[in-house]
């Protein structure tokens, strides 16, 4: 998938001394604040991006941890005033912002790395800074390969899941791509709960997304849907872990940055962004501990991403937030009434 357009993207650690040497700009100087997922996100942008955009632009970072629908929520809530300067978002809430109006104009000339992304990658809304790839992770110590979203509800698989809800993006398009399996759609997750409630009792763990690494770690739950990224970050932890693509398609989306309405520091936000699918940026966070897919053109994936390429991410499934986020609230509603052990 090559375009972004206004509903859809994609369709679809190296320390700051391993970082190229990046010209300082002393005339930019200044601050921005960026909202970021909390957990590996947080850790990987401070790592990586803070001391790249402090020795080109001479700006200061400061991060506010939240996942992207608080970052929405608190940006609505604001009313007005700007809680950040820059969203990072997935394709679901990066709609619901446009259709709220929550980003400045943008203006991707001002990007100097703008040449490095695929033609689509930034629009008049943001800009892609990573790609995540979904799939199922398991303990092959434990469990043999499965063959796709359908094992999990097999008892031997079951009795071991990680079960988390539709609150982050991989979640839900994981238990979409369930119910899809079992004749449901993008847009009917009743197949879906059907079977859940078949398993439920014999589902090793039901948690929040943030607690299903540990879980992992700490061997309470030895088979989860999640990122190729927080595969490999518990891989080099020492922990047993493959990612296995499931036979109907992993599935492929889209990290976008946005500029939020009415932020304080506009012209340190772009160099915050640029800075962000800059080249040295992009290969370190693309490394160990960090294991970001890139969107630059000029970094490859890093070994245990199952891509050669940003172009790759064409290959796989991928979803219509449009279609979604009108009936995600509901969803998150009822699995969290339903599901709760």
């Amino acid at each position: 998938m090559t375009t972004l357009n206004r509903r859809a993207l994609l369709g679809a650690g190296l320390g700051a001394a391993a970082l190229p040497f990046l010209p300082r700009a002393a005339y930019a100087a200044g601050s921005v604040t960026g909202a970021v997922y909390p957990g590996g996100w947080d850790e990987a942008l401070r790592a990586v991006l803070t001391p790249a955009l402090k020795q080109a632009h001479n700006v200061d970072a400061s991060y506010e941890p939240l996942f992207a629908v608080d970052q929405i929520a608190k940006a609505r809530a604001s009313r007005g005033v700007a809680p950040f300067d820059v969203f990072v978002l997935d394709p679901g809430p990066r709609v619901q912002g446009i259709d709220l109006n929550l980003y400045e104009p943008f203006d991707a000339s001002k990007l100097s790395n703008r040449a490095k992304l695929p033609s689509g990658y930034a629009d008049q809304y943001g800009a892609g800074v990573a790609a995540q790839v979904v799939g199922i992770a398991y303990n092959p110590k434990k469990l043999p390969k499965p063959a796709g979203w359908r094992d999990l509800f097999k008892p031997e698989y079951a009795s071991r899941l990680g079960l988390t809800g539709f609150g982050t993006t991989f979640g839900t398009v994981s238990l979409i791509e369930m119910a899809k399996v079992f004749g449901g759609s993008e847009t009917d997750v009743e197949p879906l709960f059907t079977e859940l409630r078949k398993i439920l009792p014999q589902v090793a763990a039901v948690a929040q997304p943030a607690a299903m690494p540990g879980l992992f770690q700490q061997g309470q739950i030895d088979v989860m849907y999640t990122n190729t990224y927080t595969v490999s970050l518990l891989k080099s932890r020492g922990v047993d872990i493959e990612f296995a693509l499931p036979e109907t398609g992993g599935v492929a989306f889209g990290t976008t940055m946005h500029i939020a309405k009415g932020a304080k520091n506009m012209e340190q936000a772009y160099q915050y962004i640029d800075t962000m699918i800059s080249t040295g940026v992009q290969s370190g966070l693309a490394q160990a501990p960090f294991f970001f897919v890139p969107v630059n053109t000029e970094v490859t994936p890093g070994p245990d991403v199952p891509m050669r390429s940003i172009a790759d991410l064409s290959k796989f499934v991928t979803h219509d937030w449009a279609k979604i986020n009108p009936l995600r609230a509901r969803w998150i509603d009822r699995f969290n009434r339903e599901m709760a052990k």
